[in-house]
C-alpha cells in the first residue's frame, strides 16, 4: 500500500540542497516511486542590524548581518519499504530535512 509523504528541506546553502534533491531523486527513480518536485519556496532573510557603539557616544554607524535561509519541498508517493530507504540518505549537517505524513 503506497503512502504519501512530504518532504521539506531547509538551510542555508542552496547548493547542499539541490545535492539532496538529486539523491531522492536517483532512489525514486531506482525504486520506481512517484515523486512530485522540488517546489522551490520563497528564501526567507532575516537580518540583524545593531549600532557599533552602545553607548551611545560618537557618530551613529551600524553593522548588518542576514542569514538567508532557502526552502524546497518534494511529495513522495511509494510503499514503507522505499520511504526508510530514503531516511538511509547522507545530510550535510547544515540541511534540516522534515518528513510529514499526509
Amino acid at each position: 500500500m503506497a503512502s504519501k509523504v512530504k518532504i521539506t528541506l531547509s538551510g542555508e546553502k542552496p547548493r547542499n540542497i539541490v545535492g539532496v534533491v538529486a539523491q531522492i531523486k536517483e532512489l525514486a527513480k531506482t525504486f520506481g516511486m512517484k515523486i512530485r518536485g522540488p517546489v522551490p519556496m520563497p528564501r526567507r532573510i532575516l537580518g540583524i542590524t545593531t549600532r557599533r557603539t552602545p553607548c551611545g557616544d560618537g557618530s551613529d554607524t551600524y553593522e548588518h548581518w542576514q542569514k538567508r535561509i532557502s526552502k524546497r519541498v518534494l511529495y513522495v508517493e511509494a510503499d514503507e519499504k522505499s520511504i526508510r530507504n530514503i531516511l538511509r540518505i547522507k545530510v550535510p549537517d547544515d540541511v534540516f530535512v522534515r518528513i510529514t505524513l499526509s
